[in-house]
Protein backbone atom coordinates (compact mmCIF):
# COMPACT_ATOMS: atom_id res chain seq x y z
CA UNK A 1 0.00 0.00 0.00
CA UNK A 2 3.21 2.36 0.53
CA UNK A 3 3.57 1.82 -3.52
CA UNK A 4 0.60 3.21 -4.25
CA UNK A 5 0.66 6.46 -2.80
CA UNK A 6 4.35 6.90 -4.10
CA UNK A 7 3.26 5.49 -7.51
CA UNK A 8 0.53 8.04 -7.82
CA UNK A 9 3.40 10.93 -7.16
CA UNK A 10 5.57 9.81 -9.60
CA UNK A 11 8.03 8.36 -7.26
CA UNK A 12 9.00 4.20 -7.92
CA UNK A 13 11.84 2.20 -6.33
CA UNK A 14 14.39 0.48 -8.48
CA UNK A 15 15.97 -2.97 -8.51
CA UNK A 16 18.89 -1.21 -5.55
CA UNK A 17 15.88 -0.08 -3.90
CA UNK A 18 16.39 3.47 -4.92
CA UNK A 19 14.38 6.09 -5.15
CA UNK A 20 13.81 7.08 -8.79
CA UNK A 21 11.02 9.36 -10.83
CA UNK A 22 10.62 7.29 -13.67
CA UNK A 23 8.80 4.23 -13.70
CA UNK A 24 11.65 1.40 -14.16
CA UNK A 25 10.13 0.14 -17.56
CA UNK A 26 10.88 3.96 -18.98
CA UNK A 27 14.18 4.09 -17.29
CA UNK A 28 15.11 0.43 -18.47
CA UNK A 29 13.89 1.84 -22.01
CA UNK A 30 15.53 5.26 -21.68
CA UNK A 31 18.87 3.49 -21.18
CA UNK A 32 18.49 1.00 -23.91
CA UNK A 33 17.53 3.91 -26.32
CA UNK A 34 21.01 5.79 -24.91
CA UNK A 35 23.02 2.44 -25.40
CA UNK A 36 20.91 2.56 -29.12
CA UNK A 37 22.12 6.29 -29.51
CA UNK A 38 25.56 5.30 -28.63
CA UNK A 39 26.16 2.66 -31.00
CA UNK A 40 24.58 4.66 -33.73
CA UNK A 41 26.95 7.15 -33.07
CA UNK A 42 29.72 5.09 -33.17
CA UNK A 43 28.33 3.78 -36.68
CA UNK A 44 28.04 7.23 -37.76
CA UNK A 45 31.56 7.93 -37.18
CA UNK A 46 33.11 4.63 -38.85
CA UNK A 47 30.98 5.61 -41.76
CA UNK A 48 32.44 8.81 -42.28
CA UNK A 49 35.72 7.68 -41.55
CA UNK A 50 35.26 4.85 -44.38
CA UNK A 51 33.49 7.60 -46.50
CA UNK A 52 36.63 9.97 -45.86
CA UNK A 53 38.81 7.62 -47.17
CA UNK A 54 36.79 6.70 -49.79
CA UNK A 55 36.93 10.30 -50.82
CA UNK A 56 40.87 10.55 -50.35
CA UNK A 57 41.08 7.59 -52.68
CA UNK A 58 38.94 9.01 -55.35
CA UNK A 59 40.45 12.66 -55.64
CA UNK A 60 43.92 10.57 -55.87
CA UNK A 61 42.81 8.78 -58.77
CA UNK A 62 41.20 11.97 -59.91
CA UNK A 63 44.69 13.12 -59.55
CA UNK A 64 46.56 10.26 -60.86
CA UNK A 65 44.11 10.43 -64.03
CA UNK A 66 44.22 13.93 -64.30
CA UNK A 67 48.29 13.80 -64.34
CA UNK A 68 48.37 10.66 -67.15
CA UNK A 69 45.68 12.90 -68.88
CA UNK A 70 48.01 15.76 -69.49
CA UNK A 71 50.85 13.49 -69.99
CA UNK A 72 49.12 12.26 -72.62
CA UNK A 73 48.44 15.73 -73.95
CA UNK A 74 51.87 16.74 -73.88
CA UNK A 75 52.78 13.95 -75.84
CA UNK A 76 50.17 14.23 -78.66
CA UNK A 77 51.48 17.93 -79.09
CA UNK A 78 54.89 16.26 -79.11
CA UNK A 79 54.27 14.21 -81.81
CA UNK A 80 52.18 17.04 -84.06
CA UNK A 81 55.12 19.59 -83.26
CA UNK A 82 57.99 16.35 -84.34
CA UNK A 83 55.41 15.92 -87.32
CA UNK A 84 55.66 19.48 -88.05
CA UNK A 85 59.20 19.58 -87.83
CA UNK A 86 59.78 16.45 -90.40
CA UNK A 87 57.24 18.08 -93.23
CA UNK A 88 59.34 21.15 -92.56
CA UNK A 89 62.53 19.59 -93.07
CA UNK A 90 61.44 17.59 -96.14
CA UNK A 91 60.36 20.77 -97.40
CA UNK A 92 63.73 22.35 -97.18
CA UNK A 93 65.16 19.13 -98.72
CA UNK A 94 63.01 19.53 -101.42
CA UNK A 95 64.45 23.04 -101.92
CA UNK A 96 67.76 22.05 -101.63
CA UNK A 97 67.44 19.30 -104.14
CA UNK A 98 66.06 21.76 -106.70
CA UNK A 99 68.74 24.81 -106.12
CA UNK A 100 71.57 21.71 -106.57
CA UNK A 101 69.74 20.62 -109.70
CA UNK A 102 69.94 24.12 -110.98
CA UNK A 103 73.36 24.52 -110.01
CA UNK A 104 74.15 21.14 -111.58
CA UNK A 105 72.55 22.11 -114.52
CA UNK A 106 74.56 25.35 -114.79
CA UNK A 107 77.68 23.29 -114.48
CA UNK A 108 76.85 21.18 -117.22
CA UNK A 109 76.18 24.13 -119.69
CA UNK A 110 79.43 25.67 -118.23
CA UNK A 111 80.88 22.78 -119.18
CA UNK A 112 79.40 22.10 -122.62
CA UNK A 113 80.63 26.21 -122.90
CA UNK A 114 84.01 25.46 -121.92
CA UNK A 115 84.82 21.96 -123.84
CA UNK A 116 83.40 23.73 -127.21
CA UNK A 117 86.00 26.76 -125.95
CA UNK A 118 88.94 24.04 -125.26
CA UNK A 119 88.40 22.17 -128.98
CA UNK A 120 88.16 25.53 -130.64
CA UNK A 121 91.65 26.46 -128.86
CA UNK A 122 92.69 23.20 -129.42
CA UNK A 123 91.76 23.17 -133.29
CA UNK A 124 93.24 27.04 -133.52
CA UNK A 125 96.73 25.60 -131.72
CA UNK A 126 97.18 22.57 -134.48
CA UNK A 127 96.17 25.32 -137.59
CA UNK A 128 98.92 27.17 -136.03
CA UNK A 129 101.63 24.36 -135.46
CA UNK A 130 100.64 23.11 -138.87
CA UNK A 131 101.22 26.45 -140.79
CA UNK A 132 105.19 26.89 -139.04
Amino acid sequence: MAKDPLAEAGLHFDELNKLRVLEPEVGQKTTELKEECKDFVDKIGQFQKIVGGLIELVDELANAAETEKMKAIGARNLLKSVAKQREAQQQQLHALIAEKTMQLERYRIEYEALSKVEAEQNEFIDQFILQK
